[in-house]
């Protein structure tokens, strides 16, 4: 091929991605660079901005209600990353044994993924309602665990403790359908084998299942995480007085005191975390 065609189609190449590249910048790269832009200045909301350089990150250093946003933020993770990955994958090994209306049972679960964010939350508002609530008639009146009737959701303690089971409820189906696709690629001939040399069904499990699955584990786990990090319509709807990092930089922005340079910085620090979880995933998880 002659270096004139070459160019030519280098070219050509370069036309046909220019307007991704493009919508891309604007949509994608513009917000990032002027949110960087914002954590340097004191921004105030009849759009006047004052340079304060490094002051916005300085005075997170000494903001107690950052560190306590980190610590929700860290306690939400581990429990819907550990829920989700741990029912996903109890809801796929079931899912992959033979029984009669499995197809059925298999697109059921998938139902609390797909379903409206808002309809479900008011549902799980209902539930946890101190007064009319599922969960006060059976605790209390059925039950008789205790005399009083409690505000689950108003407590910002227990209401943590309700996210998380809300978002372990929505989002394994997600974690269930990707180990249940590579559940289904797993050859018999392993599991056969493993029997013939001994292994119960913990050790089949062990020897066999998780290996196999280590790769899809791997991915769950990152993605989730990455995913969490960023969540916010579903801890907001449900329970605003849980301040996980991106409902306390919501606040930050917009409601009370607003100070939006300093939530530009907290979404600086957020985006460096989220790069190197990413970052993590392609090299160790994609291998590119």
């Amino acid at each position: 091929m002659s270096s004139v065609l070459i160019k030519n189609e280098s070219r050509l190449g370069l036309k046909l991605v220019a307007p991704a590249v493009g919508i891309i910048g604007l949509l994608v790269i513009y917000p990032i660079l002027f949110n960087i832009y914002l954590s340097f200045f004191d921004v105030q909301l009849n759009g006047t901005k004052t340079f304060v350089g490094m002051e916005n990150y300085t005075d997170l250093l000494g903001n107690p209600r950052y560190y306590h946003s980190i610590g929700v933020s860290v306690i939400y993770l581990i429990g819907t990353v550990v829920g989700t990955t741990v029912l996903g994958l109890a809801a796929a090994i079931l899912m992959n044994q033979e029984f009669r209306f499995r197809n059925l049972a298999r697109g059921l679960i998938l139902l609390p993924y797909f379903a409206p964010v808002i309809s479900v939350v008011f549902g799980w508002q209902f539930i946890f309602d101190p007064v009319n609530g599922i969960y006060n008639h059976v605790v209390v009146d059925v039950l008789h665990l205790t005399d009083t009737r409690e505000n689950l959701i108003g407590n910002p303690d227990s209401a943590l403790f309700v996210v998380i089971l809300f978002d372990i409820w929505k989002h394994f189906p997600i974690a269930y359908l990707l180990f249940l696709a590579k559940l289904q690629s797993v050859p018999k001939d392993l599991y056969e084998a493993a029997a013939i040399d001994g292994q119960n069904a913990w050790g089949r499990f062990w020897h066999v299942t998780l290996p196999e699955l280590r790769f899809v584990i791997a991915t769950v786990v990152l993605l989730r995480v990455i995913w969490n990090l960023n969540r916010f319509e579903d801890v907001y709807l449900l329970a605003p007085n849980v301040e996980t990092l991106p409902i306390f930089t919501y606040y930050q922005a917009f409601a009370g005191i607003v100070d939006q340079g300093a939530a530009a910085a907290i979404s600086v620090i957020q985006l460096l975390v989220l790069v190197g979880l990413i970052w993590l995933y392609v090299r160790k998880v994609l291998k590119w």
